[in-house]
């Protein structure tokens, strides 16, 4: 190549180039700003509802009282923007975080640059251990070994070697998230973006449209419910008004007020604050949430299928044993036999090791007393698909060589030439290490002239010895699987590893394995019938190529569960996607598996994922007694809104007074049923039913059942006030502070699962009691407020009352639900 071109672009000719090629970035839905925001909130029914409300009693109202309760809507409606503002900027900070940096050269000098900003016809500098960032050709530098499996899925690396011309080949062709595995050179930028090979992989993955969660289409059935409700109850007070008392007008602002006594103008509040606290609690615990609303479905998944190599086990290998000239000894206390094949081995690893393998033999190698080499091999040859072994070949003392090579140790005895005998032999030695949960690679060496050259085939390598590497099982793995087995959780294991090696890791971590293994090609074999049937007994899966884990979330979605699968490679996105809940590895995870999964884990630990199942569970248990709550209080809010209307009795419930009352009620639910810990049994009950609805008829029941407990004692002080207290505007106080200490009341009956009442987690519902209980006493005692509210303060006897049945009217939950827990 032209060494002018080796100087690189200019940096106004770079600028020029990504303005006509775009950012180097995978495509994308993008952040949401605030108005696109704002304007997604506001399509919403229930909030358009609300406003619209609130306008038309602003016309037709007192002005006052239009006022307040536009204020109150336009509340309500921006906590919700400015929960999902929030919650965009974060992830949009954590994106700019994880922004990956290039090295290239420009105007002939070496600068870092942020990924995004490389443009086509750069030099970019690439090294070992280095992710490309983009398609290129290879035109300087060393001949790169080069890993595809994120993109291929092939296992083995591959090598490339500098291109003869800028026209370059497949030899030279190099591609955005593949790693370089040795060696270092110059690449030419040719693809950025979505013209790579990696982008148009993410580009038809941000085609796909993302299906609403379970709960996400329960919580939009019931506010369709809701909504309905509300308006029919409006129509029923406009005609009973119209009808019974001939004013229309009145008729018409009073079924406005049952109206925004019914609207769930809480629920999006709900979901958004339970969703965004439980991304945040996962956070903590090494989970990031890329989708918030896949939390609640964690929490239901039945089936947990995940990689074997850093998810279960550590990712870091430990030579364990040696086989060498027949003996098998620990390596450890290695004998002189073992520690010639450990050297042999280090010649034949990376001078700057990036695998793993490699960097134990080094490590192993330099404890017994070899030397720990820092040039060059005079030649080598890499990992190829029709030859799995690394071979180098260093120069001695005098003029001869010595060729050293490491690999499959099927590769390894085709090198050496050795007789079916003697390969049956060592095969033997390989499946034992196997099954004692070893991966094994073979070792071999060869005297040279001094002219090296040809194929190695041709070389008279002969057998060392065999390695058996150890990656140690997480020491959380075990207690974590305990946990997922006690919650009726079932845990698949996958891998490419040998089965005998998976069914050992298997059984090491506590995976069933009483029915065996099933292999990549049982699973392309077996007919999408039997496979289902496999799967409900087969827990381990070994020899699986990435294509073959969509076909394992497909029969396992056929059969009914929730699946949740973990994946790290270009090839994973398709199961990542199919899969209810798609988990990518954050430290070995190529970014379109990242793009394509909701959750990333950042520690890439199984026992995360385990504590992320136990948190979905208990936003589900915690949402779901707020929804009951929530329900439960609209009922004598309706009630109190309709009920002196068809009585012929003075309105009790005012617009203000709604208002007021929903905007407690938010917080209230949103904090405080959020910040309820799980229960005691949270993780040893079975899964809930895929079908289980967030809000049935049980809960329906039981919200119906609480709210007109509360509406009867609100009714029976409002009637007892009306003819013991010399004015209206007293009995509607007397009520309006049993039906607030009421709500308050039951907030906390209903969210308490256990504990005490003063523990140390409901500092904010006391916070709001407190704060509760200060606007009352205003009320009662500030006559300009006691004014605008329309109120006044009862006799104190009345007033006690109406604090006593506010009280039992929530009381009562906790005495029941103590009686049926003590039964």
């Amino acid at each position: 190549m032209d060494a002018g071109r080796l100087q690189g672009l200019s940096q106004e000719e770079a600028a020029a180039r990504l303005r006509e090629a775009g950012p180097n970035e995978i495509p994308s839905e993008g952040a949401r700003g605030f108005w696109r925001i704002a304007a997604e909130t506001m399509r919403e029914p229930m909030f358009l509802l609300l406003i619209g409300a609130a306008l038309l009693y602003l016309v037709l109202g007192d002005l006052g009282e239009g006022l307040f309760l536009l204020g109150g809507a336009a509340a309500s409606v921006g906590l919700v923007i400015l929960q999902e503002a929030r919650s965009e900027r974060a992830l949009a900070a954590l994106r700019e975080l994880a922004q990956p940096t290039a090295r290239v050269i420009r105007d002939g000098v070496e600068q870092r640059i942020q990924a995004r900003e490389l443009a086509p016809g750069d030099i970019l500098l690439i090294g070992e251990g280095e992710r490309l960032p983009a398609d290129g050709v290879l035109v300087a530098g060393e001949v790169l070994s080069v890993d595809e499996s994120a993109l291929t899925g092939e296992s083995a690396p591959v090598a490339r070697q500098p291109a003869r011309t800028l026209d370059g080949g497949a030899e030279s062709a190099l591609f955005s998230g593949t790693m370089v595995v040795r060696g270092q050179g110059l690449v030419l930028v040719e693809q950025t973006g979505a013209s790579s090979a990696l982008g148009k992989i993410g580009a038809s993955l941000a085609d796909i449209e993302q299906e609403q969660t379970p709960l996400q289409k329960t919580a939009g059935r019931l506010i369709g419910l809701l909504g309905g409700l509300a308006l029919a109850f409006c129509a029923l007070v406009v005609v009973a008004y119209g009808v019974l008392r001939g004013d229309w007008i009145q008729g018409i602002l009073s079924g406005i007020t049952v109206a925004i006594s019914l609207i769930p103008e809480e629920f999006p509040m709900i979901l958004a604050v339970f969703l965004a606290l439980g991304a945040w609690r996962l956070a903590t615990h090494k989970v990031l949430v890329r989708r918030s609303a896949v939390v609640e479905t964690l929490g239901g998944a039945t089936v947990l299928c995940v990689d074997k190599t850093g998810t279960l086990t550590e990712n870091r290998m430990r030579v364990a044993r040696v086989w060498a000239n027949g003996s098998d000894v620990a390596a450890a206390q290695p004998s002189a036999e073992a520690v010639e094949v450990i050297r042999l081995a280090a010649l034949a690893s990376a001078v700057r090791p990036v695998d793993p393998m490699d960097k134990a033999v080094k490590g192993l190698a330099t404890t017994h007393g070899a030397p720990d080499l820092t040039e060059q091999p005079e030649q080598a040859w890499p990992l190829r698909p029709e030859m799995l072994a690394v071979i180098q070949v260093w120069r001695g003392t005098d003029d001869g060589r010595t060729a050293a090579a490491k690999g499959a140790p099927e590769a390894i005895f085709r090198l050496c030439h050795l007789d079916t005998a003697e390969t049956e032999r060592l095969h033997e030695v390989v499946r034992a290490y196997a099954e004692q949960g070893l991966r094994v690679l073979g070792v071999a060496s060869a005297s040279l002239a001094s002219e090296v050259g040809g194929d190695p085939l041709d070389m008279p390598f002969a057998f060392a010895g065999l390695l058996g590497f150890i990656d140690p099982l997480r020491a959380e793995v075990p207690a974590a699987l305990q946990e997922a087995r006690g919650a009726g959780v079932k845990v698949v294991m996958i891998t490419g590893d040998h089965p005998a090696t998976a069914l050992a890791i298997a059984r090491e971590a506590g995976i069933e394995v009483e029915n065996g293994v099933l292999t990549g090609a049982d699973v392309a074999a077996l007919p999408f019938e039997a496979l289902c049937e496999q799967l409900r007994r087969v827990r381990v899966f070994a020899r699986i190529a990435p294509e073959q884990k969509l076909r394992l979330v497909e029969a396992l979605k056929a059969d009914g569960e929730i699946v949740a699968m973990t994946g790290d490679g270009v090839n994973d996105a398709p199961a990542l996607e199919a899969a209810h809940i798609g988990v990518a590895m954050g430290q070995k995870g190529t970014d379109v598996a990242r793009e394509a999964a909701d959750l990333i884990l950042l520690d890439d630990s199984f026992a995360s994922i385990v504590g992320a199942v136990r948190l979905g569970r208990r936003i589900f248990a915690n949402l779901r007694r707020a929804l009951t709550y929530v329900t439960a209080i609209h009922v004598p809010i309706a009630g109190m809104a309709l009920g002196p209307v068809l009585l012929g009795l003075p309105p009790m419930l005012m617009p203000m007074h709604v208002v007021l009352l929903e905007l407690v009620i938010d917080p209230t639910c949103a904090l405080v049923f959020e910040a309820e810990p799980s229960e005691r049994d949270t993780m040893k009950r079975p899964p809930r039913r895929a079908d289980e609805a967030l809000f049935g008829l049980r809960q329906i029941r039981m919200a119906l059942i609480q709210g007109l407990a509360l509406l009867a004692a609100v009714l029976g002080v409002y009637l007892w006030a009306l003819t013991h207290s010399p004015s209206a505007e007293q009995a509607r106080g007397a009520a309006f502070v049993t039906l607030a200490v009421g709500i308050l009341s039951l907030a906390l009956a209903d969210s308490m699962s256990s504990g005490r009442i003063f523990a140390p987690h409901r500092w904010t519902y006391w916070l709001i009691a407190s704060a509760v209980a200060a606007i009352l006493a205003l009320m009662m005692w500030a006559a300009p407020v006691a004014q605008i509210f329309e109120v006044a303060r009862p006799p104190a006897a009345l007033l006690v009352s109406a604090l006593a049945a506010g009280v039992t009217s929530g009381a009562w939950v906790v005495a029941w639900r103590t009686l049926r827990r003590d039964a």
